[in-house]
């Protein structure tokens, strides 16, 4: 069983292996539930994104 991976924008989970919108970020994928969320996240990713730095 795939392990799901959680939409960024919206927290939906998606499934990695069948998700249609995906982005790259410093390194690391991001699924999508949708293109809206993909739009908002590439617009503005580190609204989305928590850093190591920011969580200590």
């Amino acid at each position: 069983m795939t392990s799901m991976a959680t939409d960024p924008v919206c927290g939906m989970e998606v499934d990695p292996t069948s998700a249609r919108y995906t982005s790259e970020y410093q390194g690391q994928s991001y699924y999508f539930c949708c293109p809206g969320c993909k739009k908002a996240f590439d617009a503005n990713p580190s609204q989305y994104v928590v850093t190591k730095d920011e969580t200590s």
